[in-house]
C-alpha cells in the first residue's frame, strides 16, 4: 500500500490545468428554432457565451483517496472537478458526474481559477461570438496564450463544434443522422495547460470531439471529465531526447520534450510564416519585434494568429518578448490596440480597416495577404530600420533553399495505408524542417549580435554600447540604436553576462573562426590578424571608412554573392547565381526516443489510478533494464520520470532514490526545487529513514545545507560611462576595469602612478577622458591597417600589427617600423616591401642615441641582432624615446616568456607597451616619457627576477599555464583537470582542439562548468 504523501507537498501538475465546456446559456437558446423557421434566415444573431462546466484536477474524491491509503490530493487544487459557472450567485444543487456530497456554494462567483480568468475565457473561446446557424458548420480549432498578472503564461487549445437544437430542454442529440433540425448551436471545449503543446492537444481534442458528437446530453460532462482526467495524469517529459507517447483511441499522441532545460517546448510547424510571407517580409517582421513596435497580426483564420505569432517568438529565441502578448483579441477586446506601450496582438481580418483608421503608430501584418502596412501616424510612417545587410542576405539565401512543402518531399513515396505510419513520417519531416529553420534563424541572430560579447565586462556587468556601435557599418547604425534600447536586448545582455550556455552561445561557439577562438584565450588588446587582413583584401565588402568595419557572420562555407547597394528598404535580391552554394547547414536531427505511457482505466477511482502509477513504474524499470550501459542520456530521463511517478504515489523514499541517481547521471535536469520541497515535507520518521541511507544523506545535505548556492544571480546591467568627478586609486581601478582596457590590478596601479606623476594622487575626468579616447583611437587605427600581399607572406597568420611609427629614415631604407607580438619589421615606402628588423627573441641590445645631421643631432634607435652583423638604426626623432621603451619591454617580455615557458609574459608586455603609448598621447608633456617608464615593468624585472624553475623542470616543461590570466588578482589552483582533445564538426569539417588549447580556455575563467556529468562536492572550485 502506498505511503501517504505530505499534504503540504505541492507536486507538479500534469499536462492539464483545467478543461472547460463553453457555449450559449440555456435561457438564450429558447425559441431560436422557431425564430429560424419563421424568418427563414441562414444566420442568426450572435449570443454571449459563458462557461458551462469546468473540469480540473484532482479527479478523485478525498474519501476514495483515504480508503486507498494514498493522498492523491497533493496536487494542491481544492476546487471540485466540475462546476457550473453562472453570472449570478449559484444556488445549492447536486452536481452531476461527481462522486461525493453536494457542493457547498461559494459566497460569490469565482473570477480566476487555476490562473485563468473565467470572465474573459468565453470571449476568447468564441472570439467572433456564439453564432447560431441554420446549417451545420465544420468543426474548427484555434489557440490561446493566457497571461496572468505576474506574467506567467498558460496555453489554451479550443475546439469548436456544432450540435443541432430541437427544443429548449434538449440541446444535445444522440442521433448520427439529423432530420432537418431547425438550427445548430456552437459549443467549445477548451484545454488549458502550462505547456504549449499546440499540435498534441489539438490531436487530443480531435479524438474527444469524435465521441462528443455521438453522445447524449447527460453523457457530455462525463466524457469531458474522463478526457480531462487522462491529460491530468500525463507528466510533461523532461528536457532531452525522450518524447512521451499516449494512445487516445483514434490517434497516437506524441508529447515532445524541450531540447534542453533552457529551451522552450516546440510543438508547432515553424514553416508556417515562411509559407505566408516572403523572406524579406519575415525579416521586416523580425525587425519590428526586435525594435519592440506596436504590432497587430490579422487573419481570417483564428488559428493562424497564434501559430504565426508563436513561430516568430521561436525564431528570436533566446531573445524573449517582454511586453503584452495577446495573439487573439475577440470582437469585444479591440480597444486593447489603443494601448500606448509596445505589444503584439492579433485580430480578425474583418477589423483591419477599423483598426487601421482608429489607432496610431501600429504595424499591421496581414497574414492572409503576406503584407505589412502601417496605421496612420503623426510622422506618416513608422520608423522600422533594416536588418544588417549581410545578415539579411544570408538569411534570404538560406530560406530560399529550404524545402517547405511536404508534398514535394513525399512525391516519390507510395501512399501510406497505415495512419500511424503516415503521421510518423510527416512528424519526422516536420522535425527536420523545424531544426533547419531554427538553425537558420539562430544563425541570423548570431551574425547580428555575435560581437556584443567583445564589448562586455563580465566582472562589473558593463556593456559599452558606444564602442559596439563604432564597430558596426554606418548603414546599420539605425537598426542597432533602436534594438540596443529595448527590453529584449537588455534581457539578452543579462544572459550573456551570466554566461548562460543557451542556443545562441552554443551556436556562437560552434561557428566562431579559429582567429576568434584564439583571441578569446588571449588577454592582449584585440587587433586584426594577418589572416583577417587578407580576408578583407579579398572581399569586395570591405568598408574603408575610418573606425568602421562591417559586422560579418562567419560563413566561410558560403560563396558570397554580389550585393546590391543598400536602399532605404530591403528589396528582393536575386540570388540565383549562388543557388549552388550550401545555403543551409545540412542539419539532420537525431531521431528522438519515445516512451509509451500505460493505459488509464475507468471509472476513475483511486485504485485504478494507483494501478496506472504502478504500471508506469514497472514499464520505466523494464525500459531501464534494456538500456545499453553507456546510454546515460536516456537513463537520466527514466530516473526523472520514475521519481516523479513515485512522488505521485506518495512513495517519497523511492522518489528520492531515483532523484539521487538522476543527480549522479545528469545534473542538468535535476529538479532541485522539487526535491527540496519533498525533503522538507517528510515526516521525522521518514527523514530519519532517509538519512540512514548514505547516498540519500548526501543528497539531503546538498539540497538543504547549502542555501547560499541557490541565491539569485546578479542581473543588473550597466552602460559604460566616462567619470564626472575626480578619482582616487580605487575608483580609477574600477573605471579602467569597466572600460575593458585592462583588468590586472597591479597594472592599473602602475597606470595610475604614470598618469599622476608630479601631481596630486587623483585623476580628473578630463585626463581619464583623454586617456580613454587615445586608447580607443589607437584600437580603431589598428583596425584599418592594410598590409601588402608581399608583406603578409612573411608573417604568421595569427600575427597582429600593434604599433606603426611615422615614416622614418633607417639604414634599411625609408619606411614605417611595425611591431607585432613576435617581431619588428620595416614597411618600405615607394614600392611597398618587407624588410625584417628582428624577432624579439634575437635582440641582443637596444639603445637610444643621437646622430649628427648638419648642425643638429637627431634621436636614433639602435638595435643589435644576434644573427646580423649590421646594427639597425632608425632616426625616429620625437618618437625615439617611446620606441626605446616599447622595444625593451617587448624584448624583456619575450625573454621571460622563454625562460619560464609562459606566453603570458608576452601578452602582458603588449598591454604595457600600448598603455605607454596611450599615456604619452594623453599627457603630451616633457615628462610624458618618464611617466610612461612607470609601465616598463618587465624591463625592470628581467634583471631582478631570478630563475625559479629547476633545470630538469625547464627541460620537461612545454607550456606553463597562468591560473591568474584574466583575473584582477592572483588566483590559486584548486583543481587541475586534463582532458583529451575533442573533435567537433564545424560547418562541414572536423576540427580537433588540442588539450593545451582547452586548458588555456579553461584558464581564462574563474569557474569552469563540468559539462560531462562530473561533479565536485563541496564549495566552488577554480579549476584549470
Amino acid at each position: 500500500m502506498a505511503e501517504a504523501a505530505s499534504p503540504h507537498l505541492s507536486l507538479p501538475s500534469g499536462l492539464l490545468e483545467l478543461c472547460a465546456l463553453l457555449g450559449a446559456p440555456r435561457d438564450s437558446l429558447r425559441g431560436l428554432e422557431q425564430v429560424a423557421q419563421k424568418k427563414g434566415v441562414k444566420h442568426l444573431s450572435a449570443l454571449d457565451p459563458e462557461v458551462l462546466s469546468i473540469f480540473m484536477p484532482p479527479f478523485i474524491s478525498k474519501e476514495d483517496s483515504q480508503m486507498a491509503g494514498a493522498n492523491c490530493g497533493t496536487l494542491g487544487k481544492t476546487w471540485r472537478r466540475s462546476l457550473r459557472k453562472k453570472r449570478e450567485k449559484p444556488r445549492p444543487e447536486q452536481w452531476k458526474g461527481l462522486p461525493g456530497p453536494a457542493r457547498v456554494p461559494e459566497p460569490e462567483d469565482v473570477a480566476v481559477l487555476g490562473g485563468v480568468d473565467l470572465l474573459a475565457l468565453p470571449q476568447l473561446c468564441f472570439p467572433g461570438g456564439v453564432c447560431v446557424a441554420t446549417e451545420p458548420k465544420e468543426d474548427c480549432v484555434h489557440f490561446l496564450v493566457l497571461t496572468d498578472v505576474c506574467g506567467n503564461r498558460t496555453y489554451g487549445v479550443v475546439a469548436q463544434y456544432y450540435r443541432p437544437l430541437h427544443d429548449e430542454y434538449c440541446f444535445y442529440n444522440g442521433k448520427t443522422h439529423w432530420e432537418r433540425p431547425g438550427c445548430f448551436v456552437p459549443f467549445a471545449v477548451c484545454v488549458v495547460s502550462r505547456f504549449p503543446y499546440y499540435n498534441s492537444l489539438k490531436d487530443c481534442l480531435s479524438c474527444l470531439l469524435a465521441h462528443l458528437k455521438l453522445c447524449k446530453d447527460f453523457e457530455v460532462d462525463n466524457h469531458i471529465k474522463d478526457f480531462a482526467a487522462k491529460l491530468s495524469l500525463i507528466p510533461s517529459p523532461p528536457p532531452g531526447p525522450l518524447h512521451l507517447v499516449f494512445n487516445m483511441k483514434s490517434l497516437q499522441i506524441v508529447f515532445p520534450a524541450r531540447a534542453d532545460p533552457e529551451s522552450p517546448i516546440l510543438d508547432l510547424d515553424l514553416h508556417l510564416p515562411l509559407l505566408c510571407f516572403r523572406p524579406e517580409k519575415v525579416l521586416q517582421i523580425l525587425t519590428c519585434i526586435l525594435t519592440e513596435q506596436r504590432i497587430v497580426f490579422f487573419s481570417s483564420d483564428w488559428a493562424l494568429l497564434t501559430l504565426v505569432a508563436e513561430c516568430f517568438m521561436a525564431y528570436l529565441y533566446p531573445l524573449q518578448w517582454q511586453h503584452p502578448f495577446v495573439p487573439i483579441l475577440s470582437d469585444q477586446m479591440l480597444d486593447f490596440v489603443m494601448a500606448p506601450t509596445s505589444f503584439l496582438m492579433g485580430c480578425h481580418l474583418d477589423h483591419f480597416e477599423e483598426v487601421s483608421k482608429e489607432a496610431d503608430g501600429l504595424v499591421l501584418i496581414n497574414i492572409d495577404h503576406g503584407s505589412i502596412t502601417y496605421s496612420k501616424s503623426t510622422d506618416d510612417n513608422v520608423d522600422i530600420p533594416d536588418v544588417p545587410l549581410l545578415a539579411a542576405q544570408m538569411f534570404i539565401q538560406r530560406v530560399q533553399s529550404l524545402q517547405l512543402h511536404h508534398e514535394l518531399h513525399a512525391a516519390h513515396l507510395l501512399s501510406s495505408t497505415d495512419l500511424k505510419e503516415g503521421r510518423a513520417h510527416r512528424r519526422s519531416w516536420q522535425q527536420k524542417l523545424n531544426c533547419q529553420i531554427q538553425q537558420t534563424t539562430l544563425q541570423l541572430l548570431v551574425s547580428i549580435f555575435r560581437d556584443v560579447k567583445n564589448h562586455l565586462n563580465y566582472e562589473h556587468r558593463v556593456f559599452n554600447s558606444e564602442e559596439f556601435l563604432k564597430t558596426r557599418a554606418p548603414g546599420d547604425h539605425r537598426f542597432y540604436k533602436q534594438v540596443l534600447d529595448t527590453y529584449m536586448f537588455h534581457s539578452f545582455l543579462k544572459a550573456r553576462l551570466n554566461r548562460r550556455m543557451d542556443a545562441f552561445a552554443q551556436m556562437d561557439l560552434d561557428t566562431q573562426s579559429e582567429e576568434d577562438r584564439i583571441n578569446g584565450m588571449l588577454l592582449s588588446p584585440r587587433r586584426p590578424t594577418v589572416e583577417k587582413i587578407a580576408s578583407r583584401k579579398s572581399s569586395h565588402l570591405h568598408i574603408t571608412h575610418r573606425r568602421m568595419v562591417v559586422s560579418m557572420p562567419n560563413l566561410q562555407d558560403i560563396a558570397m554573392p554580389e550585393l546590391a547597394p543598400r536602399n532605404s528598404s530591403l528589396r528582393l535580391t536575386d540570388t540565383t547565381g549562388c543557388r549552388g552554394s550550401s545555403s543551409v547547414l545540412n542539419v539532420t536531427p537525431k531521431s528522438p526516443y519515445t516512451f509509451k505511457i500505460p493505459e488509464i482505466h475507468f471509472p476513475l477511482e483511486s485504485r485504478y489510478v494507483q494501478e496506472y502509477y504502478a504500471d508506469f513504474v514497472s514499464m520505466l524499470s523494464k525500459a531501464m533494464g534494456f538500456l545499453a550501459p553507456d546510454n546515460s542520456l536516456l537513463l537520466a530521463r527514466y530516473f526523472y520520470l520514475r521519481g516523479l511517478v513515485h512522488l505521485m504515489q506518495g512513495q517519497l523514499l523511492s522518489a528520492l532514490l531515483d532523484f539521487q541517481n538522476l543527480y549522479k547521471t545528469d545534473i542538468r535536469i535535476f529538479p532541485a526545487d522539487l526535491v527540496k520541497r519533498t525533503v522538507e515535507s517528510m515526516s521525522a520518521p521518514e527523514r530519519a529513514q532517509a538519512q540512514r541511507a548514505p547516498e540519500l544523506m548526501r543528497l539531503i545535505s546538498e539540497i538543504l545545507d547549502k542555501p547560499h548556492e541557490a541565491s539569485k544571480l546578479d542581473d543588473h546591467v550597466k552602460k559604460f560611462e566616462l567619470p564626472k568627478k575626480h578619482m582616487q586609486l580605487g575608483d580609477f581601478m574600477k573605471r579602467v576595469q569597466e572600460s575593458g582596457i585592462v583588468k590586472d590590478a597591479s597594472t592599473i596601479h602602475r597606470l595610475f602612478e604614470a598618469l599622476t606623476v608630479g601631481q596630486e594622487k587623483q585623476i580628473d575626468p578630463e585626463t581619464f577622458k583623454d586617456f580613454y579616447n587615445c586608447w580607443k583611437e589607437t584600437e580603431a587605427e589598428a583596425q584599418e591597417v592594410s598590409l601588402p600581399w608581399l608583406v603578409m607572406e612573411h608573417l604568421d597568420k595569427n600575427e597582429c600589427v600593434y604599433k606603426l611609427s611615422s615614416s622614418v629614415k633607417t639604414n634599411l631604407g625609408v619606411g614605417k617600423i611595425a611591431m607585432t607580438q613576435k617581431r619588428l619589421f620595416l614597411l618600405t615606402e615607394g614600392r611597398p616591401g618587407y624588410m625584417e628588423i628582428s624577432t624579439f627573441r634575437n635582440i641582443e641590445e637596444v639603445r637610444s642615441t643621437t646622430t649628427a645631421f648638419l648642425l643638429r643631432r637627431i634621436p636614433t634607435l639602435k638595435i643589435r641582432v644576434a644573427s646580423k652583423k649590421e646594427v639597425f638604426e632608425a632616426n625616429l626623432k620625437t618618437e625615439c624615446d617611446l620606441w626605446h621603451l616599447m622595444v625593451k619591454e617587448m624584448w624583456a617580455g619575450k625573454k621571460l616568456a622563454d625562460d619560464h615557458k609562459d606566453p603570458h609574459y608576452v601578452q602582458q608586455a603588449l598591454t604595457n607597451v600600448l598603455l605607454m603609448d596611450a599615456v604619452v598621447g594623453t599627457l603630451q608633456s616633457p615628462g610624458a616619457i618618464y611617466a610612461a617608464s612607470k609601465l616598463s615593468y618587465f624591463d625592470k624585472m628581467r634583471n631582478e627576477m631570478p630563475m625559479t624553475l629547476p633545470k630538469t623542470t625547464l627541460e620537461t616543461l612545454k607550456h606553463k599555464i597562468n591560473p591568474s590570466a584574466g583575473e584582477a588578482f592572483p588566483q590559486a589552483v584548486d583543481v587541475l583537470l586534463y582532458t583529451p582533445g575533442v573533435s567537433r564538426r564545424h560547418q562541414g569539417c572536423r576540427r580537433r582542439h588540442h588539450p593545451l588549447s582547452q586548458a588555456m580556455s579553461a584558464a581564462s575563467q574563474s569557474t569552469w562548468p563540468f559539462t560531462h556529468g562530473a561533479h565536485a562536492s563541496g564549495g566552488q572550485r577554480s579549476c584549470v
